[in-house]
């Protein structure tokens, strides 16, 4: 990059297709319709629709599309979106960008196949894109001297580390026991889970209070978020403690103790970023929400280690569908209408996105909880992220395959 250019100036240079100009063009209209299809695919399943050729079965084969195919894309382009503005290179796109998502929709292809072309290649290729994404940003890191955001490509390496480990299993190659846990499906996925957890309380915790502040402070408001200090650093640090302990010992006591610990300190973080003062504009309470679905995750989770009686499934679908659901939509809307030259404010139909997902992990977190009809909740809960998905693609998909508005 040439004295004087920024990564803006860069990608205003480049000449070819628009959807290809910055990571998180492909990989958020890619993201959105994967969140939707692969909904109605599980959905379809369960309606006795033809079974996939997978050689996972439905239920592994849904919880790694939403995980690793899904929230991985939107890490993905949030990265390859925000890493030349931390670094000042040049932001990776054209050719390469189009490979790395080339290898994304690979990889979700050859999941759904796995069982007619094997798993050892589907494993190769569906892998190949968490290794390569992992490649590229600590790349662009290193390079850039960006020493303080290596811990961000260390969760992309546990992620892809997380993959291998349900893939292992398809593999027959999962030992039987280890660690306190199975080292196969289950391991990788709480792995995962808790990977994207520490991701949402690590950067949720800078933009979060960053956005409302900036909000706030354009309205005049006196009082702003609290700055980033011991409390968030402990938050940070349980919530990875928590993650850590769930994930290689999830009926152990400990856990449970130390999931409510990060849920309180993560409540008590939310509490200091003001975001009772935001409910005029949905672009900024969003991101609240979604950082309160991680608070209520982490308690159900640590009531649910802690009394077993409790279902497991309503925390995990707090911290999936509620946090993940959530944040990822609240990043999505918001980087797309910024980097394409829209005002930064949510119209009806973000809006309604957002009460979508919201009603989705809602319906599906009190599905095992309640004695209402737990069938029917958890079809509503599937339409409705269908919905919230779906109308993200027809509202911001011209968005995202357009020219930049000058």
């Amino acid at each position: 990059m040439t004295t004087g250019e920024t990564s803006s100036d860069a990608r205003r240079a480049y000449s070819g297709p628009a959807i290809l100009a910055v990571g998180f063009r492909p990989f958020f209209l890619g993201a959105g319709l994967w969140a939707a299809g692969a909904v109605a695919l599980w959905l379809a399943q369960l309606a006795g629709w033809p079974a996939l050729p997978s050689a996972f079965d439905p239920i592994a084969w849904h919880a790694h599309e939403m995980l690793f195919g899904y929230v991985t894309a939107v890490i993905a382009g949030f990265l390859l979106t925000a890493i030349p503005n931390w670094t000042g290179r040049l932001p990776v796109c054209g050719r390469q960008l189009g490979g790395l998502f080339a290898l994304w929709c690979a990889g979700r292809v050859a999941v759904g196949v796995s069982a007619w072309i094997g798993p050892a290649p589907a494993a190769a290729l569906d892998l190949a894109f968490p290794v390569a994404l992992c490649a590229v940003v600590l790349r662009e890191i290193l390079a850039g001297g960006n020493w303080r955001n290596l811990p961000v490509a260390a969760i992309v390496a546990v992620l892809a580390a997380s993959n291998g480990l349900v893939h292992l299993e398809a593999l027959g190659l999962a030992p039987a026991q280890g660690l306190g846990a199975d080292l196969g499906a289950d391991l990788g996925l709480r792995l995962g889970i808790a990977a994207v957890a520490v991701l949402i309380a690590l950067v949720g915790g800078r933009v979060v209070p960053s956005f409302t502040r900036n909000w706030l402070a354009k309205r005049g408001e006196a009082v702003l978020p609290r700055p980033f200090g011991r409390l968030d650093r402990l938050a940070v640090a349980a919530t990875v403690a928590a993650g850590l302990a769930w994930t290689f010992a999830p009926e152990a006591p400990a856990s449970g103790a130390l999931a409510l610990l990060a849920a309180a300190l993560g409540g008590a973080r939310l509490a200091g970023w003001r975001g009772h003062r935001t409910r005029a504009e949905p672009l900024v309470w969003v991101l609240h929400l979604g950082y309160a679905w991680l608070v209520a995750g982490f308690a159900l989770l640590g009531a649910a280690v802690l009394v077993p009686a409790l279902p497991q499934t309503a925390a995990l679908h707090a911290l999936t569908a509620g946090a993940m659901g959530t944040m990822t939509l609240a990043i999505m809307t918001r980087a797309t209408l910024g980097h394409s030259g829209r005002a930064l404010t949510a119209g009806p139909g973000t809006a309604a996105i957002y009460a979508l997902v919201g009603a989705a992990a809602l319906m599906r977190v009190l599905a095992p909880l309640t004695a209402l009809d737990a069938a029917l909740l958890f079809g509503l809960s599937g339409l409705a992220w269908i919905g919230a998905f779906s109308l993200f693609v027809i509202l911001y998909g011209p968005l995202l395959v357009g020219r930049r508005r000058a």
